[in-house]
């Protein structure tokens, strides 16, 4: 499952190398804190569901194809497929914006404070799940699954440009593509921007539409209206959840934290569980056909690695055990369990349990002074 990696990798290479150029030369805006957030928030749970997106339009275009574009010129099931998906894409995107249930996977998206890569990156660990119903139409067409998995991550990839810190103005292309000049617009928080641009990669749609808008002339600021995000991806994927079952997260969310970690450890432990991920992604792809208990097990312990990374940007105890265990159990398993002798595993492993230990024993965070009213 190589080519899988591929935009994987690629992925985390440019966003970790804008934010070091927008801190280098201050072209933009960076926050460390925040860019953590977004890694943590994007990968192993998206990838999950992602898998389970691919299974079932499979299944789907494997059962219950139509058959409609079967004998079609292949150059134009592509052509067709190219712009269908993208039609689709802009009614999903568009109504998660429009009912409750749907802004509840949406909204972690648009609380990040700063335009840039990670921003693309960061999304629900649900949002694949959503994704599902909206693609559907392409598989009852016959669209065969390779050429949905192909165009998916073209139109993805320009998603993710659209982010961009860095990218100019490009002219005429604007006048038919989706740029980082037309997707600033969605993620400002005043008035009803937000509303606005919801084209994945060609802008004719909002145009189309009506839901087209230029940059304000006046000053602006990105981000959600209301009650900011925390640093901790586990809260705020699910706190919308919460509220719409009349929970109270607020007690949760707002704990004052224990400690505070080095921003660069935070980065580094990031790095390292997101190329365990490349790791995964590599071995399995995105499947379950076949699963083992070995895949069950490698991939619960990422899981796990998100949920106890969050913790730990968030200053709590039990994060920084639950990091320590997860990276003794997964290079225990790799030594002497499944006895991988790559340098990758060894590697990545050895790194992660180094990692865990320092910050248990107090290497790279400091506790948090607590001024008790008199």
């Amino acid at each position: 499952m190589n080519e899988l990696t591929f935009p994987i990798i690629f992925m985390l290479l440019v966003v970790t190398l804008e934010g070091i150029i927008i801190t280098k030369t201050e072209k933009g805006t960076i926050n460390w804190q925040e860019w953590v957030f977004n890694l943590n928030s994007g990968h192993i749970m998206l990838w999950l569901f992602r898998g389970l997106e691919l299974f079932c339009y499979g299944f789907v275009v494997s059962h219950f194809s139509l058959g409609v574009v079967e004998h079609w010129p292949i150059a134009l099931v592509w052509i067709f497929t190219l712009f269908a998906w993208d039609f689709g894409f802009y009614w999903l995107h568009r109504l998660h914006h429009k009912y409750r249930l749907l802004w509840a996977v949406h909204v972690v998206h648009h609380q990040g404070e700063h335009f840039n890569l990670s921003l693309g990156v960061r999304n629900s660990w649900y949002s694949s799940l959503t994704s599902i119903p909206f693609f559907m139409v392409l598989a009852l067409l016959g669209i065969p699954l390779e050429i949905f998995i192909t165009i998916s991550i073209l139109h993805y990839s320009i998603q993710f440009f659209n982010h961009s810190a860095l990218i100019p103005h490009l002219g005429w292309w604007e006048k038919v593509m989706v740029t980082p000049h037309h997707h600033r617009v969605h993620h400002i928080k005043e008035g009803h921007y937000s509303n606005r641009n919801f084209g994945g990669s060609f802008i004719f749609w909002d145009k189309w539409f009506g839901t087209f808008s230029a940059l304000p002339d006046s000053e602006y600021h990105y981000g959600i209206k209301g009650e900011p995000a925390t640093e901790n991806p586990f809260i705020d994927n699910n706190r919308p959840f919460w509220r719409i079952l009349k929970r109270k997260p607020q007690t949760v969310s707002l704990k004052v934290p224990l400690y505070r970690v080095n921003q660069w450890f935070l980065v580094i432990g990031t790095l390292l569980l997101f190329t365990l991920v490349i790791g995964y992604v590599y071995l399995y792809g995105y499947g379950y056909q076949g699963t083992t208990g070995q895949q069950i097990l490698l991939f619960t312990l990422l899981a796990a690695g998100t949920i106890a990374l969050s913790g730990i940007s968030d200053g709590r105890l039990v994060g920084l055990w639950s990091w320590f265990t997860i990276a003794t159990v997964l290079l225990f398993c790799v030594l002497f369990i499944w006895q991988w002798q790559t340098l990758f595993w060894l590697t990545l492993a050895g790194a992660l349990w180094l990692h865990s230990l320092s910050l248990l024993l107090g290497i790279g965070r400091q506790p948090v002074q607590v001024n008790h009213a008199s």
